[in-house]
């Protein structure tokens, strides 16, 4: 036993020892490598991130004064769309698709033509907008601190009209009642979630469900899982219960139902709209 242990860590000492020369050797190689490039491309290649930020700096400067007061400083959208998101720019290579719009313009959606704009100047736009591209790629998600600004853009006295009239969202809700304050309680970007996806995390645990056997008998509690083939609840004495649907009659009672209904029917007006009226009961 001894002697097989010891004979284990004579192998592992000696594959440590080669991986290590391994990676000893490959370094001295990139070295060596590194050493025969000429002077001016090794410069080349550690000044080109240098460069890449050099041009999307003009480029955010440029995009600022010149487009800014439409789509946004960052390019998030205001008045015009959201370009960091923008299909175009993502298809677009070293400004041959936002060129064409640049110097053209889009009169049908009050852009007009910068046709003085030079290849130069584009080719900076260009670069900033990929990078702010690149940078929602990286991000993680929405920040919690993101600027109202950004969602409120709606009219509040439109929104309360929707909430009491065409949205029905009086039927369950009151500014003096669940939602007094609501606008206090979350983020602005919170609280448009929750506008939109009330429970959306636990989107079964306010549904009941009722299944009635074919014996009659009827077994009612929490939804547990519903799809095409099965049903699941527990019971009123906490046991869980599961059946198939094709042998059982089911009736699901979800008082986000209304909520669900509605979402595919708001327009984006009825949405900012509702949200501008939300964000005022503070």
């Amino acid at each position: 036993m001894l002697l097989y242990t010891l004979s284990r860590q004579s192998r592992s000492g000696k594959l440590l020892g080669f991986s290590l020369a391994l990676l000893f050797f490959f370094g001295l190689s990139q070295c060596a490598i590194w050493a025969q490039l000429p002077a001016q491309q090794k410069a080349a290649t550690q000044q080109e991130p240098a460069k890449d930020t050099a041009t999307a700096d003009r480029g955010r400067k440029l995009f600022e004064q010149s487009c800014g007061f439409c789509h946004g400083p960052d390019a998030t959208g205001a008045r015009g769309t959201d370009l960091v998101r923008s299909p175009l720019v993502a298809h677009d290579v070293n400004g041959n698709l936002i060129g064409e719009v640049i110097r053209h313009g889009r009169p049908d959606k009050g852009m007009p033509p910068m046709a003085t704009m030079t290849d130069e100047q584009v080719a900076d736009i260009a670069a900033f907008l990929h990078a702010r591209a690149v940078e929602a790629i990286k991000s993680s998600g929405v920040p919690r601190s993101y600027p109202v600004e950004k969602l409120l853009t709606g009219n509040a006295d439109a929104g309360k009209a929707f909430f009491n009239g065409a949205g029905g969202c009086k039927n369950c809700h009151s500014p003096t009642g669940d939602l007094a304050a609501i606008a206090t309680k979350y983020s602005p970007i919170e609280l448009e979630a929750h506008m939109l996806y009330p429970g959306s995390r636990e989107a079964t645990a306010h549904a009941t469900a009722v299944v009635t056997l074919p014996s009659g008998e009827q077994i009612k509690g929490p939804l547990v899982r519903a799809d095409d083939f099965m049903v699941s609840l527990r019971d009123v004495s906490g046991w869980y219960r599961s059946f198939s649907r094709d042998r059982v009659k089911v009736e699901v009672q979800d008082p986000l139902s209304a909520h669900r209904e509605l979402l595919g029917k708001l327009t984006q007006a009825d949405v900012h709209n509702l949200f501008a009226y939300l964000e005022t009961l503070k």
